[in-house]
């Protein structure tokens, strides 16, 4: 009996230091760049506010690189989105079992991928498809809206609608795989009570199952645009890597990760290197709120749905 205590109190001790090691690396992280940025942390939030970034006059602003990484985010989450949740309704509930399997286990290869094939597959292959077959339709019949307008006769294939097409392709199979285990989390008693009440097949998926695991939806979604806010080299082969803040989604652009990613290795001054340093600052908290926020609105739904289930 001692031994059996002795060997539990050894097991809850060590699991406590590997919990607390995780907490201690995000710190770490935080406070690494912190004080690797403390150059530029003095200029206050002009870092983040400012448009232009010249490291010869030691002028840094991110603000157009903070712009394209929330817009091909968005356009990732815009796209992805329902076509992962199209995926995981399928595979969790529309598929038949003996290809439920094989479908699975190639919506999870694509998570394998690594990201230098998407951005030649991309940089190759669907730029210049993009470029010549989508963009000028998009932009003869959707041209009234300010995003699918240019000012160039010619439209170029590198563009922040490239890069965001891109992270939607390689958001989907997080999402996706994620929201088909929290479907198939949903009780079968869900499903027989939507029948019960004369309920379809569409119906009972919309109703019942998909309003049971929408904390797990949501949650997917949210690693998703994790996934699609940090990606660095997939977005660096397609977004043109200039930066400008325009209304024009076929324009080029820049985000936090690639600005990084070009110009780390030119980086010869302290304040240069103070300046990319706190890029990376910047773009850890806007991850870290994210996830801070999904936090809370996923203890809300759980919340929400456990208070539902008392009435």
């Amino acid at each position: 009996m001692k031994r059996r205590s002795r060997t539990d109190a050894i097991f809850k001790w060590l699991t406590i230091i590997f919990a607390t090691a995780v907490v201690f690396l995000a710190v770490l992280f935080f406070y690494e760049l912190g004080t690797g940025s403390s150059l530029t942390l003095r200029s206050g939030f002009s870092f983040i506010t400012g448009s232009k970034w010249d490291p010869v006059g030691n002028v840094f602003g991110v603000l157009p690189m903070l712009y394209g990484s929330l817009v091909t985010s968005a356009i990732a989450l815009v796209i992805g989105v329902p076509i992962s949740l199209g995926v995981a309704i399928f595979l969790s509930e529309l598929a038949p079992h003996r290809v439920r399997s094989p479908f699975s286990f190639v919506v999870e290869m694509l998570a394998a991928v690594p990201s230098v094939v998407y951005g030649l597959w991309g940089l190759f292959v669907l730029a210049p498809v993009l470029r010549d077959d989508v963009y000028p339709v998009l932009r003869t019949y959707l041209g009234f809206l300010p995003i699918f307008q240019s000012s160039s006769t010619q439209l170029p294939g590198v563009s922040i609608m490239t890069a965001g097409i891109i992270l939607a392709i390689m958001i989907i199979p997080i999402v996706s795989s994620i929201s088909r285990d929290a479907l198939l989390a949903v009780p079968d008693s869900q499903r027989e009570a939507a029948y019960a009440l004369g309920a379809t097949k569409s119906e009972a998926i919309r109703i019942s199952v998909l309003s049971y695991a929408r904390s797990g939806i949501f949650a997917s979604i949210f690693l998703g645009l994790g996934r699609a806010f940090g990606e660095t080299i997939a977005v660096t082969m397609v977004i043109g890597n200039t930066p400008l803040i325009t209304g024009s989604l076929f324009s080029p652009g820049y985000t936090l990760a690639s600005l990084i990613a070009n110009e780390f290795t030119e980086a010869t001054t302290p304040v240069y290197i103070s300046a990319l340093v706190e890029a990376g600052l910047v773009l850890l908290t806007v991850v870290f709120l994210t996830n801070i926020a999904a936090r809370v609105l996923i203890s809300r739904l759980v919340k929400n749905r456990e208070a539902a289930s008392y009435l």
